[in-house]
């Protein structure tokens, strides 16, 4: 059988698999403990993990009281740790373990890493709780004290201190800092200063009592910690099997990056079980290069001593598979019904107020814009409605024009007359074909001397007079134009330059994507008051996007964008991934060949339409990339460096040359075209 090729493998794209484990607990019986843990440990291994997280005091039990303090156990738990390294060398895994460890005089609450055969460091508790149901100081010394040190354990020579930091060999930015319960409860973790030093996934063993409301506090602290060190958080508790003499336990297990959940685990299970998720260590180092408040924190908060990064050995990578991660095929809208509804409102009312604030600050009562009855400009048309409901200007003040031209369809005329009167702007009509040939005849162009000659020219004098139009309507009215193309489009350079669709005096469109402005329409026709609209804008969410500017074909198909450009579903994904995070085009590529690859698998945004449902091999996907990452690296940014204003609404950035995204207007693709060329293979 031929090996995988390397752009199939999560490891190549910076992906590390991380499990939480939740054994089931044996108390004060290390043999017990450490028979769980090898099986977790195996489990983990065959499951393609790369690093495994027990709880505090995995191998001891944590409600065990003052027989922590007793040699016999000690011992024990210290004999489980070289069979239990062997058994992560044998899984291909690195293991982190909660234990008793003696140093010198003291007995430190430790998180122990285990890793190639070895045991190759241990991280001391910092915190030790002492209120309410917590005595740890009665048996734990505190190992804030503890930089770097020697560590003679288990007959080998080890290190210990709170400045370990653990890293795997051959696997860039797989940096592992540890800490314990408490220690993320201060109001400095030490996982902070981890992170800062470089450490990109944090880990911390707990124990962690559970009584009523507490489950959600310690999602939100790994959610927000997370999120402010810029790293992936792998959260494990004690569960069944602890003492419950007077305290009980679920095993809350969770792992986060970046602020989100990639997974939790059953709480209160009876038997032993694993969490899994795959980190992208590659995308937190590229979340932290341009955040540059991360390296300015460093820089303060990080003192001369410094961290010691100790390496470790896990498989080089796990075999090809489905990533265990959530993973948007639309990352401008969610999957999750709630948060798509929370979205579209704050989408709405962000657009609503961009332009009501420029209303206000130009002191005009009227707007101009034109109605094609397409997706954007009815969208725009939404929000303008709006805008004037809550500053209590009537509707008629929106000055909507539709400017049939050579390619306009019936079917698209009719449904911007019927959204304009359904929504009770004042409509009217300039057809632009008069003009338009005249403008073509002046030019001398082919098509007025009755040639079919369907070209750039012959579709932007018709884009371009319609502009033309809109801002001579709006100078004679005392208004302002309102845009209409959306994110994408400007992505994608599909606009018609100066007067031209892709000038306004002010675009509320501008920082949306193609694939939300669907869903925000058909969340604008779910409201109440939208009832008289509603039949007319699920009419325009079924009507192919085209630009309507060459006439049909002797087939009678009609002139689509997405044959042109590409599907907007894989543009959108490959905007949001590369403006975003920087991604290079062959983790683009794998990523989207990850959602997009088997239809059948995965969530779909609420209300989908089930037609739209479609699945792309990774040659499409190649194909259609090469295509995004020339129109947005080379041939469009002359387009986007003179963009009228308007609100950045997505997470993805906007691509104002004011704001998220500035680029020379004259650069190449070429670094890009051969990144994916070299790195991505047609299937």
């Amino acid at each position: 059988m031929a090996e995988p090729h390397t752009f199939h493998l999560p490891s190549t794209h910076g992906f590390v698999r991380v499990a939480a484990a939740t054994p089931v607990v044996h108390i004060a019986d290390p043999a017990a403990n450490a028979a769980e843990h090898l099986a977790l440990i195996q489990e983990a291994g065959a499951a393609g993990a790369d690093l495994v997280v027990f709880p505090e005091l995995s191998l001891s039990a944590y409600a065990i009281d003052d027989l922590h303090m007793q040699k016999t156990l000690l011992d024990a738990v210290e004999a489980q740790l070289p069979a239990l390294a062997q058994a992560a060398a044998e899984a291909g895994v690195a293991a982190v373990v909660g234990a008793p460890i003696r140093h010198g005089d003291r007995l430190l609450n430790c998180a122990v890493l285990l890793a190639g055969g070895e045991i190759v460091g241990a991280v001391p508790k910092t915190y030790l709780p002492n209120y309410r149901e917590y005595y740890e100081k009665r048996w734990f010394a505190a190992g804030d004290d503890i930089g770097v040190e020697t560590l003679r354990i288990a007959g080998t020579d080890s290190w210990i201190g709170t400045r370990l930091l653990f890293e795997a060999d051959d696997r860039p930015g797989f940096v592992v800092g540890l800490e314990v319960c408490e220690d993320f409860w201060s109001p400095l973790p030490p996982s902070t200063r981890q992170a800062l030093a470089g450490a990109r996934i944090l880990c911390n063993l707990s124990a962690s009592n559970i009584v009523i409301g507490k489950a959600d506090e310690r999602a939100v602290l790994c959610a927000s910690q997370s999120a402010r060190a810029m790293a992936a958080y792998v959260f494990a508790a004690s569960g069944w099997g602890e003492s419950t003499t007077d305290l009980a336990w679920d095993g809350q297990a969770t792992i986060h990056e970046l602020g989100a959940r990639l997974a939790s685990g059953e709480r209160f299970s009876l038997e032993n079980h694993l969490t899994i998720a795959d980190v992208d260590v590659d995308r937190i180092g590229l979340e932290r290069l341009r955040t540059g408040t991360f390296a300015d924190c460093a820089r303060r908060e990080l003192d001369e001593e410094g961290y010691i990064r100790l390496g470790f050995k896990v498989r080089e990578a796990a075999m090809p598979g489905p990533l265990t991660r959530p993973l948007d095929r639309f990352p401008f809208v969610p999957d999750d019904p709630a948060r798509l509804d929370q979205d579209c409102y704050e989408a709405f009312n962000i657009q609503m107020q961009g332009l009501m604030r420029r209303l206000r600050s130009t002191g005009s009562e009227h707007i101009v814009i034109g109605v094609s009855g397409g997706l954007d400009s009815t969208q725009a048309l939404l929000v303008a409605c709006g805008a004037f409901d809550r500053l209590g200007l009537p509707r008629t003040n929106i000055l909507g024009f539709t400017m049939p031209g050579f390619a306009t369809s019936e079917g698209t005329r009719s449904n911007a007359w019927a959204l304009m009167n359904a929504l009770g702007v004042t409509g009217a009509e300039i057809d632009i074909r008069p003009a338009a040939e005249r403008m073509l005849k002046d030019i001398g162009h082919a098509y007025a001397d009755g040639q079919p000659a369907h070209d750039i020219t012959f579709e932007n004098v018709q884009a371009g007079l319609r502009t033309d139009y809109l801002f001579r309507l709006a100078s004679q009215n005392s208004a302002f134009v309102l845009g209409t193309g959306d994110l994408s489009e400007l992505a994608l350079g599909w606009a018609t330059y100066g007067v031209g669709d892709h000038m306004s005096h002010y675009n509320v469109n501008g920082g949306v994507a193609k694939t939300l402005i669907r869903h925000l329409i058909r969340w604008v026709a779910g409201r109440d008051d939208m009832a008289p609209a509603a039949a007319t804008l699920n009419a325009i969410l079924d009507t192919e996007i085209s630009p309507e500017l060459v006439p049909p074909g002797a087939d009678g198909r009609i002139q689509s964008t997405e044959e042109t450009v590409g599907p907007y579903a894989l543009n959108d994904f490959f905007l949001f991934h590369v403006t975003r995070f920087g991604m290079s085009p062959s983790k683009v590529a794998y990523l989207a060949h990850q959602a997009w690859g088997d239809a059948s698998r995965g969530d779909w945004p609420a209300h989908h339409p089930q037609a739209d449902r479609l699945g792309y091999d990774l040659a499409t996907i190649k194909a259609w990339l090469r295509k995004f990452l020339v129109r947005f690296f080379q041939t469009s940014q002359f387009k986007r460096s003179a963009l009228p204003n308007g609100p950045k609404v997505v997470t993805g950035g906007s691509l104002s040359p004011r704001g998220d995204w500035r680029a020379p207007s004259d650069g190449t693709a070429r670094a890009w075209l051969d990144e994916l060329d070299v790195n991505v293979p047609d299937a």
